[in-house]
């Protein structure tokens, strides 16, 4: 049974990794480009329509916002990777809170990767996989807008990018507009996030 994603709300900003709430409890963060989806599929997993802000302009996410779910268990938005219009220092800087969150975030129980099904696998999307491969983070792909692609074309991708998968990391198809894959997403993160039975 999935967690009870409709729940969720709004926790903070984080500027930086000493600003995140306390590093308790799990939580899963979502990532990716700019452009990917990022704050559409986080709307679309927990059914609300303003949740995560979306934006026509890329990179409009430029905090690490964190959503609870449970008293213990959170879903993290990690600034967008990519072409936002916005000063190289700043962007440098996001970065730098980004990897900082990911290598040292001990709650961290595994890693979204969102990508456009049209543009899958750019060079974020590798980086990011070979750190979670290296860290032994669980990673999900999200190849998102699959409505925007032909039924066979969309299994196509999936299946070219299934084949290049390491071990910790699993893919699916999932469309924010017609909710494709919403409850793939949900069982998966449920999983992560589920509390160890006691002993």
């Amino acid at each position: 049974m999935a967690l009870a994603f409709e729940s969720a709300q709004f926790i903070k900003s984080a500027a930086q990794l000493n600003d995140c709430p306390a590093d308790v409890g799990a939580e899963v963060a979502f990532a990716g480009r700019s452009n990917a989806g990022k704050s559409s599929a986080i709307n679309c997993l927990t059914r609300q329509t303003r949740l995560a802000r979306t934006s026509k302009t890329p990179g409009r996410t430029q905090l690490l916002n964190f959503f609870s779910i449970t008293p213990t268990t959170r879903l993290v938005d990690l600034p967008g990777y990519g072409y936002a219009k916005v000063p190289q220092a700043m962007r440098d800087a996001w970065h730098r809170n980004i990897d900082g969150y990911l290598r040292e975030r001990m709650s961290l129980v595994g890693i979204v990767l969102v990508m456009d099904v049209r543009h899958p696998m750019k060079p974020f999307d590798e980086m990011m996989l070979e750190w979670s491969s290296q860290a032994d983070t669980a990673a999900h792909l999200l190849l998102t807008k699959s409505d925007k692609l032909s039924r066979g074309a969309a299994s196509g991708t999936l299946a070219r990018v299934r084949n290049r998968l390491p071990p910790n990391a699993t893919v699916q198809l999932f469309s924010a507009t017609t909710r494709q894959g919403r409850e793939v997403l949900a069982d998966r993160l449920t999983d992560w996030l589920a509390e160890p039975a006691p002993e």
